[in-house]
This record gives C-alpha cells, structure tokens and sequence, in this order.
C-alpha cells in the first residue's frame, strides 16, 4: 500500500504494477487497510484506484463498511476511480474520478 501523506489528508493506492490483475491488487489492498484501518481514524482518507484499470463497483463496495466508519468518526472518505457507474454506489460512499476532485470535496 502507498501512503502521501498532507496536513489534511491521507492518500492511499494499491500497489500496482504494469501487467498486474486489478481485481488482485485492490483485493491485497483491502485486506491491507482492514488489518491497518483503525490507524486512520483521526485522517481524512482518499482511496486513489486511478492507476487500477476496469474497476468495478463490485470492488468499490468492499469499502462500504470502512466508510461508514470514517463518518462516524467525522472524517472524510473518498475514493477515487474513472469509469465507475454512480447509480450503483450507494448515496453515502463519495466516488469521484479524479484526484483533484477528491481533494476538492476534503477542502470543502
């Protein structure tokens, strides 16, 4: 899992390499943040999938529970993924498809 880190906010991404099965990597990476998650809960999260070709809501749904949790600890959670069908998302997951968006909505 890759990590930068702002004064307002986490970004984290999978570890993506060319050539690399997407539904893999953010398979590994969910694991990843759900053993690591409760390290989080006083951060702003940004879950940048923008590297992950072909990411499909089905995956983007694994982190419903872990943004539940970010709310109810007052702090954001925004994923980040191209080519995802926001009718499919539930209306309390922020699904946005570029990473200036997502910064944008933590700043608001």
């Amino acid at each position: 899992m890759k990590k930068t880190e702002t004064p307002e906010y986490i970004i984290l991404s999978p570890d993506f390499n060319e050539g690399e099965n997407g539904d893999q990597a953010i398979d590994d990476f969910f694991s990843e943040l759900k053993e690591n998650f409760s390290n989080f809960k006083n951060s702003n999260l940004i879950l940048d999938f923008s590297h992950v070709v072909n990411t499909d809501e089905r995956k983007i749904l694994l982190f419903s529970p872990m943004c539940g949790r970010q709310k109810d600890w007052n702090k954001s959670f925004v994923i980040v993924s191209e080519g995802i069908n926001l009718d499919d998302i539930p209306e309390e997951m922020v699904v946005v498809p570029t990473l200036q968006e997502a910064q944008d909505i933590i700043e608001i």
